[in-house]
């Protein structure tokens, strides 16, 4: 099926925007105590069923299913799929709101077990709304690549490609959807184009706030992991 990306009218832009803005100021708090806690990180991982290979999908509250419950988080959704394809694979959903890459580079590790056979990474998009250094996004990507492939030499990485609002300007914009791409090329793993790929921006697929996908919109997100995840497993 032929994707299509969605076009918007001026004032929905604006308004999906503003809240992007709004969005990254409210998760700043809810983030601010990440890296104190590393040692109550393992509460916010949940496992969906057993299995000796394992998924771990780590991210902000993109992935942690953020305004949702944990079951109709995308990474829920892929366990579901599968359970009916009789595939032998647990999904383990390690998602944090408010989550940076610098954040998370930090709780990787506290994450990271045996058997986990594809790790799906999805971080940026705060970095990208607080304006962070292109050049420290970039390093903090690379250093969580770097870490699954010490520590996990065997397991795969898909790194999921994120899409910001153009206020920092054309060339931050522009500079920062480049990341994932040339990353993934660079360190020849896996990568998803864009995470929320027809759902950013629709507001019918989105929650009050205009970026967290609703429980229809968790749904076209999994499409758009399982087009990437699928044919690996």
């Amino acid at each position: 099926m032929t994707k299509k990306t969605p076009s918007f009218p001026l004032p929905l832009m604006f308004c999906y925007f503003l809240s992007l803005l709004l969005l990254g100021c409210g998760e700043k708090n809810a983030k601010k105590d990440t890296d104190e806690a590393s040692a109550t990180q393992e509460a916010t991982v949940t496992e969906t069923s057993e299995s000796s290979k394992k998924i771990l999908f780590f991210g902000d509250s993109l992935t942690a299913g953020y305004g949702l419950e944990v079951s109709q988080a995308f990474p829920a959704l892929i366990q579901q799929k599968i359970d009916s394809l009789g595939l032998d694979y647990t999904v383990i959903n390690a998602g944090l709101s408010g989550e940076t890459t610098a954040s998370g580079k930090n709780r990787l590790e506290w994450v990271l077990e045996d058997g986990i056979d594809i790790i799906i990474i999805e971080l940026g998009a705060n970095d990208g709304l607080r304006g962070v250094p292109l050049t420290e996004t970039e390093s903090n990507l690379q250093s969580m690549v770097d870490t699954v492939q010490s520590k996990l030499p065997n397991a795969k990485i898909i790194l999921a490609g994120m899409k910001i609002p153009p206020n920092m300007g054309p060339e931050y914009t522009s500079q920062f959807e480049n990341i994932f791409p040339e990353l993934a090329s660079s360190e020849n793993i896996k990568l998803i184009p864009f995470l929320l790929e027809n759902v950013a921006g629709i507001p019918e697929l989105n929650q009050g706030d205009g970026i967290h996908p609703t429980v229809a919109g968790q749904k076209l997100v999994a499409e758009n992991v399982w087009e990437v995840l699928g044919p690996m497993l």
